[in-house]
């Protein structure tokens, strides 16, 4: 069962393998730090933070001027810090090898794989195509494994990747990117929209499915030129993709799984949305607006509705250029402006969904209107659709190890929803836990029935962890 859990798991933390080392105080990205449920930042050592610092300060010293010279920083050195930066507990690619493994021979696999890469005689191997259930629980997402020496390939050509464009990234992008996160996302569209805002909800149908190998191509040379990196990115976009034991080579995307696939996303998007409103949009505006994205997630913010409505329409043609089509029933315009603006309850605010999160109005207890964020239906749903299959899976094990695996879950699921205003949801989820766990425990035998008065008992001995905030937002100041 070790490497389907592997494959369960949140599909951010296995296609970012949360972002570790240098955070890019000299580019536009503010130093945060990272939320719950990531990983640490280590400091990398001082040979590695001096080459990334080097090519932070080249890229922007040259800001318009394609890199050339750039693999050479990649050497034994290098291998070795993106070797340690790659989750060793990851599920298994295509070779069945695991991180303990490949470590047995590390110094020897390292120098094997760095002269591969720089000669051009690596082969990038087929990524291992699984699907895990969406947060809605009623759709899959393929999700690409691919073997252990990719991913650390990957993660040192990602290192470069992002030293590059970290000083080119702007602040309206938060996802997969270091000392930035969801949270803060979130808190940035909180305190936009307490002014009251036209929301525009962006949704990409199968983005990365559908990303197009020779508009990436195209925007990746205006900024590097390495023959080196970009031969070993192009191998990485045409490798194959094996399911059911039958090979298949897509003429496009990129697997959500890659090490190397969120840093391409970002790259693409910037491009085609990012520096296209922040640059061509906003200044043709009549009121402000304000962008918020996470990977492909997005939504836009806007005084006024003209604006709004603008935008709305002339967003499809801008995707549709670049080989991306908006979903038609997810993007949508909602009318978000603060509720005393409306004559009645029945033509009052819609509410949105971002990042996990339903937003709507409601008065606090001053007996003012603020925005609150709850648990969205789906997520929610889906969450606990996937806590009831494991339980179903898992119901003969011992009661312990059950209590264990339920605690990590829940504290997981704390972790990012426990956020100032959602108490309610995490109470409700909690519960409900408590109700499947019962459920399956009393499956476990057709004679001792488990009823609630021994489930009471039995979570006195093996307790669950109560819900509790465990990752506020940053403190809000915004002014009506």
């Amino acid at each position: 069962m070790g490497d389907e859990e592997s494959e369960r798991r949140d599909t951010s933390d296995e296609a970012g393998e949360p972002t570790q080392g240098t955070p890019w105080s000299k580019g536009r990205c503010r130093n945060m730090e990272p939320s719950e449920g990531t990983m640490a930042e280590i400091p990398s050592s001082t040979s590695i933070s001096t080459k990334l610092e080097r090519i932070a300060n080249l890229a922007k010293e040259m800001p318009n001027v394609a890199l050339r010279s750039l693999s050479h920083h990649i050497d034994q050195e290098w291998l070795r810090e993106a070797y340690r930066r790659t989750r060793k507990d990851g599920a298994r690619g295509v070779d069945g090898q695991s991180a303990e493994e490949y470590a047995a021979n590390l110094e020897s696999n390292l120098g094997s794989l760095l002269d591969r890469a720089k000669s051009g005689t690596y082969r990038a191997p087929s990524v291992r195509r699984v699907h895990i259930p969406k947060a809605s629980g009623k759709e899959t997402r393929p999700l690409g494994i691919p073997t252990f020496e990719d991913k650390v390939l990957q993660r040192a050509v990602t290192m470069v990747l992002e030293a590059i464009y970290e000083q080119e990234f702007l602040d309206c992008s938060y996802g997969f990117r270091p000392g930035r996160s969801a949270h803060q996302a979130l808190d940035a569209l909180w305190q936009e929209a307490m002014h009251g805002r036209w929301v525009l909800e962006l949704d990409v149908r199968k983005f990365f499915e559908s990303l197009d190998h020779a508009q990436l191509r195209e925007i990746l040379r205006r900024r590097v030129h390495d023959g080196v990196l970009l031969r070993l990115i192009g191998k990485w976009l045409n490798a194959g993709v094996m399911e059911d034991g039958a090979v298949t080579y897509p003429n496009a995307g990129t697997p959500q799984g890659g090490v190397i696939s969120p840093i391409l996303a970002n790259i693409f998007l910037h491009d085609v949305l990012d520096r296209w409103f922040e640059h061509e949009v906003k200044p043709r505006l009549k009121g402000s607006a304000r962008l918020v994205r996470y990977a492909d997630d997005a939504v836009i913010l806007f005084a006024n509705e003209d604006d709004a409505r603008r935008v709305f329409e002339v967003l499809p043609k801008r995707f549709e250029k670049y080989g991306l089509t908006m979903h038609p029933e997810k993007t949508r315009l909602v009318d978000f402006r603060r509720p005393e603006r409306f004559h009645s309850e029945a033509e009052g605010p819609g509410s949105f969904d971002f990042l996990g999160f339903t937003h709507f109005w409601c008065k606090a207890r001053t007996g003012k209107w603020v925005i609150k964020q709850k648990t969205a239906k789906d997520r929610f749903r889906g969450a606990l659709m996937r806590v009831a299959r494991w339980c179903r899976e898992h119901m003969h094990d011992e009661v312990r190890m059950q209590q264990r695996s339920l605690t990590m879950k829940l504290s997981g699921h704390y972790g990012y929803y426990g956020i100032v205003g959602n108490s309610v949801a995490l109470s409700r989820f909690f519960l409900e836990v408590k109700h499947v766990w019962r459920k399956w425990l009393n499956r476990r035998s057709t004679r001792a029935r488990m009823t609630w008065e021994r489930m009471v008992r039995l979570l006195e001995r093996y307790p669950l962890p109560l819900p509790r905030i465990r990752s506020p937002l940053l403190p809000r100041a915004a002014k009506p």
